[in-house]
């Protein structure tokens, strides 16, 4: 590397850019850390997750350029790779070992909690590893041969390009966690997160005016923009249409039955009627958007054939194919230690066979949601880990109630990790392609990524549950609890299967539409809580205006930087006073 100097005396630098420096990764692990935290957290509140990528983008414009005066974009872009390959296991283990924690309040079987944390933690690691390792060699198919959009991806290089303007969105980004802090840190002390509109203005309760106080609902909704209509539509069908025809008709209960049942009438509709038809949608959704795939499926085998018979197929800038090979035998044997040491009754066959097939899920639903990521944004993860789960519980079953929960949800953990990888590489891929960088260390960082997630918010999981208690109103965990549903329908054989029937119908033909995701979009509207759609509706709704009125570019300069931030504060005052009780509690024992 040589220097000269400008006419001011500045050194110039020649070479090669920085890309995979010691820089990168410290900074990507500690933006990861943070954004972990905050989408880990944003999860279990509202049941869904949020890409990083933008996020880490911005906050390491504001660190590696702001404070360290780094202006190699594709550094940065290095930086959030890692930073989001942290963050992905976010999603994978909220969506999944909530569960765990929630049948265990429910007593649904003893010795729940004595699974083994750092057992998970392998697991999810391994199942990280087949997730990337299995997608590497599917991106010149999908990004070089396809051309697929993938629109975050796309996003993403759009702020590495404008470096002056990253560390102007890294500000805005500080001033709204600055402002979601404050007003998250005034609803808990006040101890009030919910406005009851409705009885205000006489509306019936069976039409839930109840808003959620929350302004990381309203940043998520804006973030999601037009994308996050069909789940806004959802909600708003369920109970300012069906609910007023059901109570037209006379088929909802009494004041005096809800007092039997010890419920709300919004309760109610939730959780006997909408809820399990938004699970039935949920699944399929996902089932149709593999058959709608399976082209594409099939293309990949060759693409993987191919690049292990010629050296042309994968460019010398690629991890080699063998190297990925090695990776996938070494993770897959981890998940089949993993499955078999689970539990005392797991046996080397039964084991096997779940490991096998949680390998093969893997790849199988890295393929479909890397496509439908990079078609429409859109990734249907929540339906996709919902039906991995139930094979594996109906694997195994037979082994008893205690066993059969915590083994599936050992290997269907790693799944749904592996999962949000694969799809997570692809989005990172996309932006890199977009930026001139090298995949190869693009590739290498997404490892390097890997292993820390789970650690992060597994510790994350525990420490939010001890001070809120998972399940509960302060945490409800929406996908572990419509986990915990379908295990203990599964396992205690009260299935509610006519409304599981109906919504997968619904989905199956919604997602055939041609609308990427339309069916899951839906059932995510019938399933969750009416008071976060009611509030993730402002943030839509303020997206759309703006990007009509205003312009798009307004919207994506300093709308998502400030919305990113409504989020990132939020989450870490809920964290913050989570950390908080327990220290109480632990001073007062």
């Amino acid at each position: 590397m040589t220097q000269t100097h400008d006419s001011a005396g500045r050194p110039i630098r020649r070479g090669p850019y920085p890309e995979l420096t010691w820089a990168a990764i410290l900074v990507g692990y500690g933006i990861g850390i943070l954004i972990a935290i905050s989408i880990g957290y944003a999860s279990l509140k509202l049941g869904f997750s949020i890409e990083g990528s933008e996020v880490a983008a911005i906050l390491g414009f504001g660190i590696l350029r702001g404070l360290m005066g780094r202006t190699s974009i594709i550094e940065n872009n290095i930086n959030q790779t890692i930073a989001s390959g942290v963050n992905s296991a976010s999603a994978g283990l909220m969506f999944t070992v909530p569960a765990l924690f929630i049948l265990h309040n429910r007593g649904a079987a003893d010795g729940l909690m004595a699974f083994s944390p750092v057992l998970m933690v392998f697991a999810c690691i391994a199942g990280g590893i087949l997730g990337v390792a299995f997608i590497i060699p599917l991106r010149k198919q999908m990004i070089d041969f396809e051309r697929l959009t993938y629109p975050g991806g796309v996003a993403v290089a759009a702020i590495l390009k404008s470096p002056g303007a990253g560390v102007r969105k890294a500000i805005m980004l500080l001033g709204g966690i600055a402002i979601s802090g404050a007003v998250h840190l005034a609803c808990q002390l006040k101890q009030v997160e919910y406005w009851n509109l409705g009885e205000l203005i006489r509306l019936p309760d069976y039409m839930n005016g109840v808003w959620y106080l929350s302004l990381m609902t309203v940043g998520v909704g804006f973030i999601s923009g037009r994308g996050g209509f069909s789940f806004v539509i959802g909600g708003f069908v369920c109970y300012w249409i069906l609910a007023p025809v059901l109570n037209a008709r006379g088929l909802l209960p009494s004041p005096a039955e809800l007092s039997q049942l010890g419920m709300s009438m919004p309760k109610y509709l939730q959780s006997k009627l909408f809820s399990p038809v938004g699970i039935g949608m949920l699944i399929g959704g996902a089932v149709t958007g593999i058959l709608l795939a399976l082209p594409l499926i099939a293309s990949a085998v060759k693409s993987m054939q191919s690049a292990a018979k010629t050296k042309s197929a994968i460019s010398q800038d690629e991890m080699p194919i063998r190297l990925l090979y090695i990776a996938i035998a070494g993770a897959a044997v981890l998940l089949f230690i993993v499955a078999i040491t689970s539990v005392r009754e797991m046996g080397i066959v039964r084991g096997g066979v779940m490991a096998l097939l949680g390998t093969l899920w893997i790849w199988v639903a890295g393929v479909v949601l890397s496509e439908c990521i990079g078609r429409t944004n859109w990734s249907p993860l929540s339906g996709m880990t919902l039906i991995a789960v139930t094979i594996l519980i109906l694997i195994s079953k037979g082994l008893g109630n205690t066993a059969a929960i915590i083994s599936s949800m050992m290997v269907g953990a790693a799944a749904c990790v592996a999962m949000s990888q694969a799809t997570d590489l692809m989005l990172d891929l996309k932006t890199g392609y977009l930026v001139g960088a090298s995949p190869r260390k693009q590739q290498m960082g997404q490892f390097l990524g890997t292993w820390l997630g789970p650690i992060v918010v597994m510790a994350l999981i525990f420490v939010l549950h001890k001070a809120y208690t998972l399940g509960s109103d302060r945490l409800e965990a929406p996908q572990g609890t419509v986990l915990a549903g379908v295990m203990e329908g599964i396992l205690g054989g009260d299935v509610p299967v006519k409304k599981y029937i109906a919504g997968a119908g619904l989905g199956a033909v919604l997602s055939a539409s041609g609308i990427g995701g339309l069916g899951i979009l839906v059932g995510l509207g019938f399933y969750l809580s009416f008071s976060i759609v009611l509030t993730y509706s402002i943030g839509m709704a303020i997206r759309i205006v703006l990007d009509r009125r205003v312009g798009r570019r307004f919207s994506e300069e300093f709308g998502i930087p400030v919305a990113a931030g409504l989020i990132v504060g939020e989450a870490l005052v809920g964290v913050g006073f989570a950390v908080y009780y327990l220290g109480k509690a632990a001073l007062a024992g």
